[in-house]
């Protein structure tokens, strides 16, 4: 007769879901958390935290290189390049942020919505999909921009609606699956209804892949919005904001001074990078512990 010997502490590791989902994210899930933090305490905290007015400048110092109290230098108008990153992060994140929210809960509406009632409401609706589908993100912000005027609302809606096609087709999959499952067959019978199912059922059954939708739609985001700024149809200058600097910036990298363009393109690749890497392992994990 074998004695098999448990170690308490790993069962308990095993055990626990959380546990388990903080070791798969590694030493790169780790430093994404910090970049995820440390953009969130710029956007916060950026106005407070900038050093000097991010739009006051003094042309005798344009591109000027750094010194004292200005690490990073100045921009092309004497502005100092580092209080304008912390002050353009608000804009940069909460804007992105924003746009992938408002995506996600109107696909997530119509993903439930059409699975549920099938139907002719199904075939609608995927008619409505596939017409926003013919119309990129971009071209939809530049049309909303033409029509009521340049800023950072009218090409977020844009987008937003470009974006939920999306959310919505590859959610539609999932809670029709889930809707065929005997549990609701099982539930609608005994007088539950639609709404109730809906939020207590279908959709925390699927909020991984939501979760993992709107991490992809958030770097999705916060390029097209520093695209659009560039184009001079989102945020406007002389406000700080990543998508501006980097437009700002072409000049004076023309000239032999990169710094501004390069400071706004790394903290969006960074912000956009960690994102998604965290929002795709989180989704990895989830999937595994349902498992």
């Amino acid at each position: 007769m074998s004695i098999e010997i448990v170690d308490p502490v790993a069962e308990a590791e095993e055990a626990s879901p959380d546990r388990r989902t903080l070791r798969r994210l590694g030493w790169v899930g780790w430093i994404s958390i910090g970049v995820i933090v440390l953009a969130l305490l710029m956007a916060v905290l950026g106005p407070i935290l900038a050093p000097f007015d991010p739009n006051q400048g003094d042309l005798s110092f344009a591109n000027v290189g750094p010194f004292g109290q200005h690490l990073l230098g100045f921009d092309g108008q004497g502005r100092d390049v580092l209080s304008r990153l912390l002050v353009g992060a608000r804009t940069a994140i909460f804007g992105a942020a924003a746009v992938a929210l408002v995506a996600v809960v109107i696909g997530t509406t119509l993903a439930l919505v059409t699975a549920w009632f099938g139907g002719k409401v199904d075939a609608t609706a995927s008619v409505v999909i596939d017409v926003v589908f013919a119309f990129p993100g971009i071209l939809l912000a530049i049309l909303a921009a033409a029509v009521f005027g340049p800023s950072l609302f009218s090409a977020g809606l844009a987008l937003a609606i470009a974006y939920s096609p999306y959310v919505a087709r590859v959610l539609r999959g999932a809670a029709l699956k889930e809707r065929a499952m005997t549990y609701i067959a099982a539930l609608e019978v005994q007088g539950f209804g639609a709404w109730r199912l809906c939020a207590r059922h279908l959709l925390p059954n699927i909020s991984s892949l939501i979760v993992a939708q709107g991490t992809i739609l958030f770097g999705f985001a916060m390029v097209d919005l520093a695209a659009i700024s560039f184009l001079g149809l989102g945020v406007q200058t002389p406000q700080a904001d990543w998508g501006v600097m980097v437009s700002e910036g072409k000049t004076s990298l023309l000239q032999g001074y990169p710094l501004v363009s390069i400071s706004a393109v790394l903290c969006i690749v960074a912000v956009v990078a960690a994102v998604s890497f965290l929002g795709d392992r989180l989704d990895t994990s989830s999937k595994a512990v349902n498992r």
